[in-house]
């Protein structure tokens, strides 16, 4: 399992709440300027696909500092809650909400994703954005997130996976390997969390191995759409009407 800080005693979520706190006042930085912004057309596109759905009420699972619900809010009468198990992340999503007057739309609160304190059939959609690698239990968190959508409702994942065609495949490697690791480290000042990103990565079931798991939980229809030669892909879930 790839864990942030191998020499920690803490588990794989305290040892990620830990690393995001760290990281937090740089995350956004590092964010857009290690994906040269196309992180934030990644998002537009999911958003998009979610906006054929019409939901009302949403879920932002890891919603870090909340740039994916806030992108939802755009849609005509979406209501977004985002969870988090990080606090430094969510401190940074509420300066966020209130600098933009959002919080009559937008609310967030310290929450694990695999025991989310919801009612059952709440949401009419989940979003969650760079964040299910970090799942201590992956199956855990699908099966809780099904929990709280609406039957009918609908899922959609945003997520680094591994390219696949040669050339890009060697180089985006190289960078996601020797580069990232070395600026993240730098700006962030954290030594270890820029290093944990491409092996969580690396570690993750991307594409049709991550359908599958969406089906063994309990999704139906699920696809993937992947994003700018497979760096990152979209997937979309449904949970059966009855």
């Amino acid at each position: 399992m790839a864990l942030p800080y191998k020499n920690s005693e803490q588990n794989k979520k305290g040892q990620v709440e830990e690393m995001f706190d760290n990281i937090s006042p740089k995350y956004d930085l590092l964010n857009h300027l290690l994906s040269m912004n196309i992180d934030k057309l990644w998002r537009k596109r999911t958003i998009n696909k979610l906006k054929l759905h019409s939901p009302e009420r949403i879920l932002d699972i890891a919603t870090g500092t909340g740039d994916f619900a806030l992108a939802a809010t755009k849609l005509e009468s979406v209501e977004a809650v985002g969870i988090d198990i990080s606090e430094g992340m969510l401190n940074i999503a509420r300066e966020k909400i209130k600098k933009k007057r959002l919080e009559h739309r937008f609310s967030v609160q310290k929450a694990d994703s695999e025991n989310l304190p919801f009612e059952d059939a709440t949401f009419d959609a989940a979003i969650v954005g760079f964040g299910v690698r970090n799942f201590e239990n992956l199956r855990k968190g699908l099966t809780e997130i099904l929990r709280v959508i609406k039957p009918g409702g609908v899922f959609y994942v945003l997520e680094f996976s591994k390219p696949r065609k040669t050339p890009f495949k060697q180089i985006y490697r190289f960078y996601f390997k020797r580069i990232l690791p070395f600026v993240g480290r730098i700006i962030s000042k954290d030594k270890s969390a820029y290093t944990y990103l491409p092996e969580s990565v690396d570690e993750f079931p991307d594409g049709d191995n991550f359908l599958a798991i969406l089906a063994e939980v309990g999704y139906k229809d699920n696809k993937c759409y992947r994003q700018t030669f497979g760096i990152a892909s979209i997937y979309e879930a449904h949970k059966p009407k009855n």
